[in-house]
């Protein structure tokens, strides 16, 4: 089921009539990544001010999520004696089916999902089906119907109403508006299937045995149910209870390691409610509406595949999900509006685009939907961001309502307000020095090469043109002299330009609200420290992918539920999610409201894990490790003082390859002028357990074209290279003509008429081919699913055509780990596929 925006807070007022301090806790699942800990964090504080007892479970993967079924969530069903319960997932679980994977569905239980309520908030794409329209809660005398969708009290097609009671259990799935204003014709199919009779596979005949008996096929095969047309003619009503089998999770059958869950779609083994007997079935024979029968139904499983195929996307964060709801309750206060603003802020530093990891399309005559995310509803959400600041904060009648980049800090030990801030694309700037700060800048960084020894002079140069010592910007930002801070966004503004930085400082005076588009936010903990929601970003990613100390643990994946999972896997390699569990506490107490001291002490951890990446990123570019393999590039992280950092943490790698992705395409760009960077494939060797650490992105900012795409782009270009011969001999022709007319008629003068309408036809051809290309490509770039990440599908295609080993885990399905031996194989299976969506 899924539930409208507008419902939210109707859903949590529920709850909270329905919880006592002696009620079983809420269990809160909460993905490790900071937008998710961030929804955590205000969830807790609502609970909190309404006594709400509740226990949070951080989860790394699916093998933590299943096993988080078994051990916290199996106890509350009804099933097992238990009295039910309201389970929230942060972040998890948006892509496959959770009734099956925490293990709701109790063949022997009359009550549906046990009594166990879902709430899912994901900003993952695509959402899985099941989830969406499915996962009803149906009590004893429900369940013995069956049209069990349509009589559900409350939901409509999936779904939710005002008229709706909670506390039965079921899956809702908190709706951002996506559901509601683009899966209509999902929505539409997957219902339809739902309620459609079941047609077995013996029925569909060749058209060469149409004259047959219909009774002597019906008795053929007596292991397959009859259709609802047989059963119709027979009178047979004991047909209707038949029990059909369950769809299981689709597995990997050739891998020792385990893979992820596949999001699923109601198939014919599913589908349990009859429909009503045609009008005149004396018209057409039982065979011929089978095939009707059969037809309608191949038709809408190919809506719900192409759905399931467009690659993975984001949407909203679900920390801005979490703040809605505050706001609706009437709750919104500085501390839940500084936890939205970490959230939203940090996707980008996670690479999380609208069209999936690492990966987003030019904006350029492209559809609403394939932008990039701060082109569309991130421009829409942080504007309504940066008005709750307003609105929150007014300024004091002799203060301005922003803070400069020159860090002065505040004029009061108690102020604790949050201010919006030009500050440019620099880390830690606060923090560092300026120096620092400028060379570990991914923008900076992969538009002056700095990973070259001419990319630093560029860098020297910026600075000697601004009029910045080196050995003043190499001091502590908070040393430097205050007329060079103050100064510093003026001197940024008049020479990024000539270096082609020209996003590197947002513009505007500031004096409006349209006019601070690309403004940050800074908070003030009154003298205490003075944060950038960019900087509390990159400290929160750090701790959760590194820890609090700078040595790496030592490298293992998440562990995986029985033993013939842990095939090929060293026995005395310590668990990771060992690891994983302070790191997780650790970022969870580093945003205590009132308490940055363990932001502060967290900012060395943090600029480690940048310097890592600019010396590991720097290091393959300088020895040109990063190769080219058909569809995608790709580059091996083997040896190096950091790679038991990324390859213990795929956090780690994905932001390394983010700075690869973004290094490549920038280089490709200045060589060759394309606008259409090629994927990138990044993978770490794990020594300690002997497999790599694989993460396929979209190859940094801007748009990616695989192969596949480009061959496309080719073929189209001969038909119309085609087309303009055809039209020239056309003109030849008609030329010809016309000059023997004139002979004939004894004129040999040229007519300056004929000759003008010649050149304007030609003129308004070449247009023509011109608009017509344009087209093509617009057209492209609006089908839906264009420039979306489709690794995580490519991943799984080349795991059911190959024997390579490998486990999907994480919830970005485009991050895997592939045994040591087999990763040739796999990137060779992987080079044919197309990863990213045309």
């Amino acid at each position: 089921m899924y539930l409208p925006r507008e419902l939210i807070s109707q859903l949590y007022t529920n709850l909270v009539r329905s919880h006592h301090p002696l009620s079983p806790p809420v269990l809160l699942l909460v993905a490790l990544e900071p937008d998710a800990l961030c929804a955590c964090r205000i969830l807790t504080a609502l609970f909190k001010r309404d006594y709400i007892p509740h226990k949070i479970q951080p989860v790394s993967g699916y093998a933590d999520l299943a096993r988080a079924g078994e051990d916290l969530i199996r106890p509350m069903k009804t099933s097992e004696g238990g009295s039910g319960g309201v389970v929230i997932c942060l972040g998890v679980g948006g892509l496959v089916d959770l009734g099956s994977l925490l293990g709701l569905e109790d063949e022997n239980s009359s009550e549906a999902m046990c009594g166990v309520e879902v709430w899912v908030l994901d900003a993952r794409r695509p959402w899985n089906l099941s989830n969406v329209f499915g996962g009803l809660p149906m009590d004893a005398q429900t369940a013995e119907t069956d049209t069990a969708m349509r009589r559900t009290p409350g939901v409509d097609k999936g779904c939710i109403q005002k008229s709706y009671r909670s506390g039965r259990g079921g899956i809702i799935v908190f709706d951002d508006g996506d559901i509601a204003t683009e899966l209509g014709t999902e929505r539409e199919a997957y219902c339809t299937l739902s309620s459609m009779p079941d047609v077995g596979e013996d029925e569909s005949d060749d058209e060469d045995s149409g004259d047959e008996d219909e009774d002597s096929q019906d008795t053929s095969s007596s292991r397959k149910r009859k259709s609802w047309s047989d059963r119709d003619d027979e009178g047979d009503e004991s047909e209707m209870d038949e029990e059909r089998p369950r769809q299981r999770r689709r597995s990997n059958s050739g891998s020792s390691i385990a893979s992820t869950p596949r999001s699923r779609s109601p198939s014919s083994s599913q589908l349990t409610s009859p429909v009503s007997k045609p009008q005149s079935p004396g018209l057409q024979t039982a065979k011929q509406l089978r095939k009707r029968l059969r037809k309608l139904r191949e038709k809408h499983e190919r809506v719900l595949q192409e759905y399931n195929g467009l690659g993975t996307s984001y949407s909203e964060p679900i920390a801005s999900m979490a703040y809605s709801l505050a706001t609706d309750l009437g709750r919104e206060d500085n501390d839940l509006l500084w936890l939205a603003i970490i959230g939203v802020t940090s996707l980008e530093l996670y690479g999380h685009t609208s069209t999936g990891l690492g990966t987003s399309v030019s904006i350029t005559n492209t559809h609403e939907h394939h932008r990039s995310w701060r082109a569309t509803r991130s421009s829409q959400t942080y504007a309504l961001l940066r008005d709750e600041v307003r609105r929150l904060n007014p300024p004091p009648a002799d203060r301005s309502p922003t803070i400069s980049p020159s860090g002065g800090g505040t004029s009061s030990p108690s102020d604790t307000s949050i201010r919006l801030t030009p500050d440019p694309r620099f880390l830690l700037l606060r923090h560092w020095s300026l120096y620092d700060s400028m060379l570990h800048s991914p923008y900076l960084a992969s538009r002056l090469h700095v990973w070259n020894e001419s990319g630093v002079k560029y860098l020297h140069k910026l600075l000697a043109k601004m009029g910045v010592s080196l050995t003043q910007c190499k001091q502590t930002y908070t040393h430097m002299d205050m007329d060079l801070k103050k100064t510093l966004r003026e001197r940024l503004l008049k020479y990024a330009g000539v270096y082609g930085l020209d996003d590197l400082v947002p513009s505007g005076s500031g004096r409006a609200s349209y006019e601070q588009e690309g403004w940050g936010f800074i908070r003030s903990w009154g003298w205490k420290a003075q944060l950038s929601a960019v900087d509390v970003g990159v400290i929160l990613g750090a701790i959760l992918d590194i820890g609090t100390t700078h040595t790496p643990a030592v490298s293992n994946p998440a562990a995986q539920n029985g033993s013939s999972q842990r095939t090929n896997i060293a026995d005395d390699v310590p668990d990771r999610s060992e690891a994983l569990l302070p790191r997780f506490f650790a970022a969870y107490d580093a945003l205590a409201p009132n308490h940055p001291s363990h932001l502060l002490t967290a900012i060395p951890t943090a600029q480690h894990l940048l310097r890592s990446i600019l010396r590991t990123g720097s290091s393959l570019m300088v020895k040109h490790q990063i190769r080219h393999l058909r569809a995608f590039r790709m580059g091996v992280v083997k040896d190096g003082p950091d790679l038991g950092l990324f390859a213990n943490s795929p956090g780690a790698l994905v932001k390394l390859a983010l700075w690869v992705g973004e290094a490549v395409a920038v280089k490709e760009k200045d060589k060759k002028g394309s606008e259409a960077p090629t994927p990138l494939v990044l993978a770490a060797l794990d020594e300690a357990r002997g497999t790599y650490v694989v993460v396929g992105t979209g190859g940094g900012i801007g748009g990616s074209e695989d192969l596949e795409a480009r061959k496309e782009k080719a073929e189209r270009k001969a038909k119309r290279e085609e087309a303009k011969e055809a039209k020239r001999k056309i003109r030849e022709e008609k030329r010809a003509a016309r000059k023997a007319a004139r002979e004939l008629n004894g004129d040999d003068d040229v007519d300056d008429g004929d000759e003008d309408s010649e050149s304007s036809e030609e003129e308004d051809e070449s247009e023509d081919e011109s608009d017509e290309e344009d087209e093509e490509e617009l057209a492209r770039r609006k089908k839906r699913g264009y420039g979306h990440n489709r690794f995580g599908i490519a991943f799984q295609e080349v795991v059911e055509e190959t024997n390579a080993r490998v486990k999907i885990d994480s919830f970005d399905h485009c991050i895997v780990e592939v045994k040591k031996e087999d990763l040739g194989g796999f990137l060779e299976g992987l080079s044919l596929k197309a990863v990213v969506g045309r």
